[in-house]
């Protein structure tokens, strides 16, 4: 089971000489054993009973242990002071989490305090048009983001009364809100003792407890995030996992000499990630689907499509308006355009932009 393969991976790294074993202010519990088929299907390692049997020189709850307090200890010290960890405000903790998804905290911190200027409540996003969200939400790029966030807005309002439900299972039904950013609002604005990853908690865990090898699936790490989640503390343990991934665990240069968890991890030393190579962004689909959301940002009436083709491409011309359309198609069908016939020509216009008057 793979639980079998967490505690023979933590017992593999950690000798004797470990001292840390107390849990988090005291307290001691783990995620409780599954007994369903789900569990029972997991790939076991195949000699991974005799492993533990001959290797564990302490119990791997101890050492887990360890883990966690030395961690929280660091992050208690070392955590940056970012305005989304001075609220338990489920609607900014929402908002910050899908700004984050594929953006740097850096460069999310200016726009998180203009779209929360603008839109202070969810009751205000809500009642918002799709193309001041849109608008101000300009320039963060991946504007797919400010749509769903203003439907699962309006949704809360429609059918929660603007009350944020508490619960992991009813948050993940809200549009564009999957497990991972179910999981940080049960957490971070209700408490909630609930185990969630992403690509930088992920990192974390697989090197901390698996080594530089293991390759887990979604299931496995699933199973891994709860198995290791403390009793108590979740807020700061999640916190601390996202602090670590993001500043020191990177995944092409881990700074392993400074790492608090040095000594506890399986892949201390280890070489960083190589780095992947996307194509070139510029000149992309992509990257004509921003300039037309930004183009369009500046003319809230809309824009005649051959007017835009020649907007967005220097280059364009009558034979690049099928590319143009189908741009366009895509950019509706995720929300973020709006195509209509006036007056014997089409017009593109952000979501709820009043009507061209020409």
């Amino acid at each position: 089971m793979f639980r079998a393969r967490i505690l023979v991976a933590v017992a593999e790294q950690m000798d004797s000489g470990l001292s840390e074993v107390g849990m988090l202010d005291g307290a001691a519990s783990w995620a409780g054993e599954r007994t369903t088929s789900e569990r029972l299907s997991m790939r076991r390692e195949g000699s991974a009973a005799g492993q533990v049997a001959e290797r564990l020189g302490q119990s791997p709850e101890e050492q887990i242990r360890a883990v966690q307090r030395r961690l929280v200890d660091w992050y208690r010290r070392e955590a940056r002071d970012l305005p989304w960890r001075r609220t338990r405000d489920p609607y900014r903790i929402l908002v910050s989490e899908v700004m984050l998804q594929q953006t740097q905290v850096e460069r999310v911190i200016p726009y998180y305090e203009v779209f929360l200027a603008r839109f202070p409540t969810v009751e205000a996003l809500a009642s918002a048009a799709l193309a001041e969200v849109i608008a101000v939400w300009g320039g963060l790029g991946y504007n797919r983001r400010a749509v769903y966030l203003w439907r699962a807005a309006r949704e809360i309002v429609e059918r929660w009364g603007g009350r944020f439900p508490g619960e992991r299972r009813l948050l993940e039904r809200l549009p564009g809100v999957g497990r991972y950013t179910a999981g940080a609002v049960a957490c971070f604005a209700f408490g909630e003792r609930v185990a969630f990853w992403d690509t930088n908690i992920a990192r974390v865990l697989r090197r901390v407890f698996l080594g530089p090898e293991a390759r887990p699936g979604r299931r496995e790490l699933d199973e891994l995030a709860e198995r290791v989640l403390p009793l108590d503390r979740a807020y700061e343990w999640n916190q601390a996992l996202m602090e670590l991934g993001a500043r020191i665990c990177s995944a092409r240069r881990p700074r392993c000499e400074i790492c608090p968890l040095c000594g506890l991890c399986r892949s201390v030393g280890t070489e960083g990630e190589s780095r992947r190579r996307g194509g070139r962004f510029e000149g992309s689909r992509r990257y004509y689907r921003g300039r037309i959301v930004a183009v369009l940002r500046q003319h809230p009436r809309g824009v005649p499509l051959d007017e835009l083709g020649r907007l967005v491409r220097a280059d364009y011309g009558c034979q690049a308006r099928d590319w143009l359309r189908g741009v366009l198609e895509g950019l509706a069908r995720d929300g973020l355009v709006e195509l209509a016939e006036e007056r014997g020509e089409y017009v593109a216009r952000l979501p709820g932009s009043e009507a061209t008057e020409r």
